[in-house]
């Protein structure tokens, strides 16, 4: 059976723009890709052409599927939380539905945010950090959420982190890295996948100049890991499971 990559993010967009070079390089090896995302993005600064929340909910959703089919991920779905509100949701209720999926997908590995909410600090990062961080461990735990399917242990939890700060945010405080992922063969891929999400093309061109200058490399955190093991840096999200 091959490897299998699970991505938990916040909003539409997330995918691409913290994430896309891990999917679209994980795609290019054969590896089955899963994104959870757990808002519609309804809240965003930039709304498009839509005339009311639920329009932008729709579009929103449809950039993100389309986003995805050029990362080329396996499957993808988006679940029914509000934007900008996830640290007001039940936490063991939303964890047990991460659960569920881990147990259902069986991913070896599981990508999502830090603690820091990623260069932006967003508050709905912080807690898709949380909430995934709980649902990596619960999913391996008898005593935890015992209707949501068989038991199954993800080899490794990483967060996702950065070499920059955003120049009209507060500093965030980022992790410091494992896995320096270079991204340059899926680059424009990445990109491309952005420019799905015609709803915030102000932000893509907002945030051009960073693409151009730290576009190149992704870097992630291992935080948690089935074996004992010192840390070390690598090169490859899935170094030594293939």
């Amino acid at each position: 059976m091959g490897l299998k990559l699970m991505c938990v993010v916040a909003h539409p967009d997330d995918e691409c723009y913290a994430f896309g070079g891990a999917l679209a390089l994980a795609a290019d090896r054969g590896v089955e890709t899963y994104v959870v995302c757990l808002t519609d993005g309804q809240a965003a600064t930039n709304r498009g052409d839509a005339s009311s929340a639920d329009a932008l909910g729709k579009m929103r959703r449809d950039e993100f599927s389309a986003s995805c089919k050029v990362l080329g991920v396996s499957h993808h779905e988006l679940l029914d939380y509000q934007d900008g509100q996830l640290e007001f949701v039940n936490f063991s209720l939303a964890a047990g539905r991460l659960v569920e999926r881990i147990r259902r997908y069986k991913p070896d590995v599981v990508i999502t945010f830090g603690g820091d909410g990623g260069p932006n600090t967003h508050p709905d990062h912080m807690m898709v950090s949380m909430l995934t961080t709980a649902a990596f461990h619960w999913a391996g735990q008898a005593k935890r959420y015992r209707d949501a399917g068989a038991l199954f242990k993800t080899k490794r939890l990483y967060y996702v982190t950065a070499n920059f700060h955003l120049p009209d945010r507060p500093p965030a405080v980022p992790m410091p890295w494992t896995v320096n992922l270079d991204i340059r063969a899926v680059r424009e891929r990445k990109i491309e996948a952005f420019r799905q999400h015609v709803s915030q093309a102000p932000l893509l061109e907002k945030t051009k100049e960073i693409f151009e200058r730290y576009g190149a490399e992704e870097f992630y955190t291992l935080v948690a890991a089935a074996e004992p093991q010192a840390a070390r840096l690598t090169t490859n999200l899935f170094d030594g499971l293939e």
